[in-house]
């Protein structure tokens, strides 16, 4: 497929290097043509200069036929404009754009533009070295109704079935247990330590904390 990339900095160069090695076909912009120097001499694919949500320089990068478009610019501002531009202008349903206030990203998520936010992402994964029961999002949905979340499971989980863990708008999606994986099943039962991955309709977060603390009353061993 063919891919629009605005940003050339170490995420920028780093993605249109990987996809060109794919097999898609890459064009990247930057205001700076010095930007171009982190892709190589043997970047196989077209580099701009000039302005990322200028239509007439997204046309010349092909955009008619992209199938995606990710803008990862330093400046929010400027990745939103792209990102708008892509979805309003020329119908790019599969965009991404890199956003550094997580609050701003989280507005465009419901609008439907699939955002990363890298002080939020940074910030979560200390938080959970730091305090292993800090909750982390993973992925949220562009209509922000259902969360892909990782908690910590409470000791009082132990020897308990797994599938425990689901109720009305909460799914068991895999556990992580001492650094490996898995998938959920029926007789899996939890062991201290263990990591879940649930998927999650937001108005099922608020009761989160108390069913990763412990089983619910009658439940379990």
């Amino acid at each position: 497929m063919h891919v629009v990339i605005v940003g050339c900095g170490r995420v920028g160069s780093s993605l249109a290097r990987n996809l060109v090695d794919e097999g898609h076909t890459v064009a990247i912009i930057d205001r700076k043509s010095a930007a171009f120097e982190r892709l190589g001499k043997d970047f196989a694919g077209q580099a701009l200069a000039g302005i990322g949500f200028d239509r007439d320089l997204l046309r010349k990068a092909g955009i008619e036929r992209a199938e995606a478009v990710a803008a990862v610019t330093n400046g929010d501002n400027s990745n939103i404009l792209v990102a708008r531009v892509a979805r309003e202008t020329f119908g790019i349903e599969r965009v991404v754009a890199r956003i550094y206030d997580p609050r701003r990203a989280a507005i465009y998520q419901r609008l439907g533009i699939a955002t990363v936010a890298p002080a939020l992402w940074t910030t979560e994964r200390v938080l959970r070295r730091l305090v292993p029961d800090a909750p982390s999002v993973e992925w949220v949905d562009p209509s922000a109704k259902v969360s892909l979340v990782e908690r910590s499971l409470g000791k009082a989980w132990a020897g308990t079935r797994m599938a425990e863990v689901e109720r009305e708008g909460i799914r068991l999606v895999a556990v992580s247990r001492l650094g490996s994986a898995m998938l959920s099943s029926a007789d899996l039962v939890a062991q201290e330590g263990d990591v879940v991955y649930m998927a999650v309709a937001h108005d099922a977060m608020i009761h989160l904390d108390t069913l990763t603390a412990a089983p619910p009353a009658g439940h379990g061993h």
